[in-house]
């Protein structure tokens, strides 16, 4: 049986590596997996059940519950939702519920994309490709500020742009999986780049690994 091609996808929040994950799957024929909603559709079944944030024996069991098949990222996208999450990764047994999740997913032939905070060091560090998107926290403030405006919100752009800084504070310096690039892990920093330019950039580097 033919090993599964999997590329891991990490970096901080609004880098445009989910957008990119996706245009590759898409482009290699891939499974894909935003692993960040299975933290998101974790929070929601906690909050639609009216239990705790606080309960890592509640949150973990709900987490073994997850349907990857059903995730829907329109609805995961609420900023309550996001809140939650945010909260509940932090606790280690959740993290492995849904670490074993995304491992078991990772194993789909012809192969996988996933995305998150931990792919290449944590979830699938055995990867063909690992990738490393970034951006200043400015830019990336930007674009979820332009993202907000877009979708009919308000917003301002200071407080935005804070919240991006204490995004990468928690997801940076949590003690279980902090989000950092894997050593082997080729970095794009798409501060000054397009999704077209970056997606040939990481076509570039995925096709090398595939003539291997």
């Amino acid at each position: 049986m033919t090993t599964p091609f999997i590329i891991a996808i990490d970096g901080p929040a609004a880098a445009g590596k989910g957008t990119l994950s996706r245009q590759i799957a898409q482009a290699y024929g891939f499974h894909h997996l935003d692993t960040g909603l299975t933290y998101r559709a974790t929070a929601k079944a906690l909050l639609d059940a009216g239990l705790p944030l606080d309960d890592e024996a509640v949150a973990s069991r709900m987490a073994a519950e997850i349907d990857l098949a059903s995730l829907d990222r329109q609805v995961l996208a609420d900023h309550q939702i996001g809140e939650a999450a945010s909260r509940i990764a932090v606790m280690p047994s959740v993290r492995r519920a849904l670490v074993e999740a995304q491992q078991a997913f990772a194993q789909k032939p012809p192969g996988a994309v996933l995305d998150g905070r931990d792919i290449g060091t944590v979830v699938c560090p055995g990867a063909k490709v690992k990738l490393y998107v970034t951006a200043s926290p400015e830019v990336r403030a930007g674009r979820r500020y332009d993202e907000i405006l877009a979708n009919g919100g308000t917003a301002d752009f200071q407080a935005v742009f804070a919240d991006v800084c204490k995004r990468d504070e928690r997801d940076m310096g949590r003690a279980d999986s902090p989000l950092k690039p894997a050593s082997d892990a080729h970095l794009l920093d798409t501060s000054e780049m397009g999704i077209e330019a970056a997606f040939r950039a990481a076509k570039a580097i995925i096709d090398a690994a595939l003539i291997k």
